[in-house]
C-alpha cells in the first residue's frame, strides 16, 4: 500500500507554489495525498516567518499532533521557519523527524530516502540555488490557475524582515526558462497565470536577451490561451512607469496591482531601510492612477514599528485616503530573529499597537464598503473557482474573481446554467457589495467557455492543500 502525506501550508502565494512543488516530489516518489493529518504516514507543515504569529502556529500544530503520533508517522517542517530555527526545531519539537527550507525542494526524493532508512534528523537547510527553479516535478493544485515563481530571495534587507536569511539572495530566471513554462501551461488549459517572487518586479533576465519585468509581463500574456496574467509582490523601489504601460498595452494583464507601503511615513521609512519616500511612494500611485485602464491597487502595512511615533501614524492614516486602496493587508510589528530592528528599543506598548491597528482596519473597512458600493450595477468578467455553500433566491451560488481579483458570489439562471465549470468566464451583474466581496447574477457566459475543449474543463482534485494565513 502507498505510504500517504498531508500538507498544511501557511502564508503567501509562493509558500502554495512551493507545496505544489513537494506535492510533485511525494507522488513521483509513490506517495499519494490525504486530506487530514491523521490518515498521513507523513505530515508536513510548509511554514511562514514573515510574522511572529504565523510562526507560532507551526509550533502549535506540531504539539496538537504531538499525542496523535502513531507508529510510523513522520512530521516535517518545511518552508521559511525552518530555514529560520533550523536543528533547533528538533530540539524544541523531537517529535519532528525533517526539517528543510525552500531551496531544498527539488532535491526532496533524497530527503525522503534518508527518512525511510531510519534517519530521524533529516535536513535540508543549505541555500545553495542551482536547481531553485526546477518546475517539471510540481503537481499543480488549481485545474486552471498556475503559479510561475520568476525570481526568489531578496536583497532589500528592510529592518524588520527576514526573507533575505530564509530565501537568500535574489536570483532570476532566465526569460526564455518562464516563458517555455508559461507555454506549457497554456497548451495544458490554464488560462490564468500568476508570476511569483519576494520582490517580483526586481526581476532581472540573466540571459543575453535581457528582457525587463514589464517586456516580460507583455510576453507571456501574448501566449494563445493565457487569459489573465497576474504578478506578486512588487517593491516601490523597483516599480517603473513601463509597468503601467505593459498593462495599459495588454488586456490579458490585469489591472491590479500590490504594492506594499508598509507606513505613511517617511522617517519610519527611513527606519525600516525601505529605500523610497512617502512622495517617491506616491508618484508611482499617480503613475497608476493616469493609466488609461483603472488600476487597483492593494498593500501591506505595519502598525507600531519602533520609534512610530501618533504624527507618524497619522500619516498612514492620511495615506490610506489619498491613495484609495481596494484593500490593504495590516499587521502589527514583530520583531523577527536576525534582522536589524531587533537592536531598535521598541517602546511602543501592545496595548497601543493594538489601537492604532483597529483603527487603521476600521478606516480601511469604511472605505472599502464605500468604494465597492460605486461597483453595484456594473458587470464584470469572472473567472469561476467553484461553487459556494450559501444560496440566494433559491439556487445555490457560485464563486469567481474579477479581473481586478475581487471575490464575486453569484446565481445563474435557468437558462445559463447548463455546462458551467469551475475554469470557466462569464460575465455577472453585481447587485450588492460588501466591505471585502461582491454579490451577483450571470448575464451571459464567455465565447472563450464555449471553444474550450472538453478536456479542459477538469474538477479541482479531490486532495487539495490547506491553506493558513
Amino acid at each position: 500500500m502507498a505510504k500517504t502525506f498531508y500538507i498544511e501550508t501557511f502564508g503567501c502565494q509562493m509558500n502554495v507554489h512551493d507545496s505544489e512543488k513537494v506535492a510533485g516530489k511525494l507522488l513521483s516518489s509513490g506517495y499519494r495525498q490525504v486530506e487530514t493529518a491523521d490518515e498521513a504516514d507523513l505530515v508536513l507543515y510548509n511554514t511562514c516567518s514573515i510574522r511572529e504569529k504565523a510562526a507560532q502556529k507551526v509550533f502549535t500544530r506540531l504539539n496538537e499532533y504531538k499525542r496523535a503520533r502513531g507508529a510510523g508517522k513522520l512530521f516535517g517542517v518545511i518552508g521559511c521557519v525552518a530555514q529560520q530555527e533550523g536543528e533547533k526545531i528538533f530540539e524544541a519539537a523531537p517529535h519532528v523527524s525533517l526539517v528543510a527550507g525552500s531551496a531544498s525542494y527539488s532535491r526532496f526524493s533524497d530527503l525522503l530516502v534518508q527518512l525511510e532508512s531510519g534517519n530521524r534528523r533529516v535536513t535540508g537547510l543549505s541555500l545553495d540555488t542551482d536547481a531553485t527553479f526546477e518546475t517539471d516535478f510540481t503537481h499543480r493544485d488549481n485545474p486552471f490557475r498556475a503559479y510561475i515563481t520568476i525570481i526568489e530571495g531578496c536583497d532589500k534587507h528592510c529592518a524588520y524582515c527576514v526573507v533575505p536569511f530564509t530565501r537568500g539572495r535574489e536570483r532570476s530566471r532566465t526569460s526564455q526558462n518562464v516563458l517555455e513554462e508559461a507555454r506549457k501551461l497554456a497548451d495544458a488549459g490554464y488560462s490564468e497565470i500568476q508570476l511569483l517572487g519576494q520582490n517580483v518586479n526586481s526581476y532581472r533576465d540573466p540571459s543575453p536577451a535581457a528582457v525587463s519585468f514589464a517586456n516580460l509581463l507583455g510576453k507571456v500574456a501574448e501566449i494563445p490561451g493565457i487569459r489573465r496574467v497576474r504578478f506578486t509582490t512588487s517593491h516601490p523601489r523597483d516599480f517603473t512607469r513601463d509597468i503601467v504601460h505593459a498593462i495599459e498595452s495588454h488586456p490579458a494583464l490585469c489591472n491590479q496591482v500590490h504594492l506594499p507601503v508598509q507606513s505613511g511615513s517617511t522617517e519610519v521609512l527611513r527606519r525600516m531601510r525601505r529605500d523610497y519616500t512617502r512622495e517617491e511612494y506616491l508618484e508611482r500611485i499617480r503613475w497608476m492612477r493616469e493609466s488609461k485602464r483603472p488600476i487597483s491597487i492593494s498593500t501591506d502595512i505595519i502598525v507600531g514599528f519602533p520609534g512610530e511615533t501618533e504624527h507618524d501614524f497619522e500619516q498612514t492614516m492620511d495615506l490610506l485616503f489619498e491613495v484609495g486602496y481596494h484593500s490593504i493587508f495590516s499587521f502589527q510589528y514583530s520583531p523577527r530573529p536576525n534582522t536589524e530592528s531587533l537592536a531598535f528599543e521598541d517602546t511602543i506598548p501592545k496595548e497601543e499597537k493594538g489601537r492604532r491597528l483597529r483603527i487603521l482596519q476600521e478606516r480601511q473597512r469604511s472605505m472599502q464598503i464605500e468604494r465597492n458600493q460605486r461597483l453595484v450595477g456594473t458587470e464584470q468578467e469572472v473567472l469561476i473557482e467553484g461553487r459556494n455553500n450559501r444560496e440566494e433566491d433559491g439556487r445555490r451560488q457560485w464563486k469567481g474573481r474579477t479581473v481586478q481579483n475581487m471575490v464575486l458570489n453569484f446565481t445563474v439562471p435557468d437558462e445559463l446554467a447548463c455546462g458551467v465549470a469551475a475554469g470557466q468566464y462569464m460575465h455577472v451583474r453585481v447587485t450588492s457589495a460588501g466591505p471585502n466581496s461582491l454579490v451577483g447574477v450571470a448575464t451571459r457566459g464567455d465565447e472563450a467557455c464555449v471553444s474550450w475543449p472538453p478536456s479542459m474543463m477538469r474538477p479541482a482534485p479531490e486532495n487539495v492543500f490547506h491553506v493558513l494565513s
